[in-house]
């Protein structure tokens, strides 16, 4: 699991631990005492303070957890297999059509922040990916990079002329180490690159809520808009499956029916 990953597992973990305290009056978090009911109560206890996707998370998390204890002989069943999870309305992915998306890019000067935004929406990097890229994974001579993305599967994505122009710029020469730094000179973090993304889409005049993934699905989109091949940006995006690729044709089909609406005399 990645660091945002555990961090997220603990975070609802500790929610769990507490909602037990005060509401149940358990004081120790023992595995071993907690059954199914409690659970459920607990589980309960979500809906109406969080949205769907948020208590799908936190159900999970206990979920793994109690999975990691029968793994390891703590417990011999898991008492939060039965735990039923809310659906999670689909949503069709946030994009920005090209001309927003030139001049989001187009409106950081060369740089730091130039070089993020050229990335991301030219390789379609998901956010934890672009903060960990090193530059031993450039190849900046042949316009790709190589990157690890969920699983920890490793990819090649090629970058294009003008984000490897980005990067070298930026880079002056340096040969190792983190390829996006903080202004301390550690490794940019995601919540740094998220608010990199926020204020420049605000001087770009953007009326969107611009984030780095929304840069993501715009990169695929327009490769679909364009022609691309469905497999092959699955194979770029990183998804294991193409079901998730195939949310790009909605989004596809919704943008064409609008502009039809707008620009037809027949409409």
């Amino acid at each position: 699991y990645s660091r945002h990953t555990l961090q997220s597992y603990l975070a609802d973990l500790a929610e769990l631990s507490q909602f037990l305290k005060k509401q149940v009056g358990v004081q120790n978090f023992e595995p071993a005492k907690i059954d199914t009911l409690l659970l459920r109560h607990y589980a309960s206890s979500l809906f109406g303070r969080y949205q769907a996707a948020s208590i799908v998370r936190k159900i999970s998390s206990i979920r793994v957890f109690f999975r990691f204890l029968v793994k390891q002989g703590i417990l011999e069943k898991s008492p939060a297999e039965s735990l039923s999870l809310p659906k999670v309305p689909k949503k069709l992915p946030h994009f920005l059509i090209q001309d927003e998306a030139k001049a989001l890019v187009e409106v950081a000067p060369e740089g730091r922040d130039r070089a993020i935004l050229e990335i991301l929406y030219g390789a379609g990097l998901r956010v934890s990916e672009l903060s960990g890229l090193n530059i031993e994974n450039l190849n900046l001579e042949e316009e790709w990079l190589k990157v690890r993305g969920k699983g920890n599967k490793e990819r090649i994505v090629p970058i294009g002329k003008k984000a490897g122009q980005a990067l070298k710029f930026y880079l002056l020469g340096r040969k190792s180490g983190p390829v996006f730094l903080s202004q301390g000179g550690g490794r940019l973090t995601v919540r740094s690159i998220q608010r990199i993304v926020k204020s420049w889409s605000l001087k770009a005049g953007l009326k969107k809520r611009t984030t780095p993934h929304s840069l993501r699905h715009s990169f695929a989109t327009h490769l679909l808009e364009e022609g691309a091949d469905l497999r092959g940006i699955q194979d770029l995006l990183g998804h294991s499956s193409l079901s998730t690729t195939q949310r790009y044709t909605q989004v596809s089909l919704q943008h064409l029916m609008e502009v039809y609406d707008k620009s037809h005399p027949r409409a």
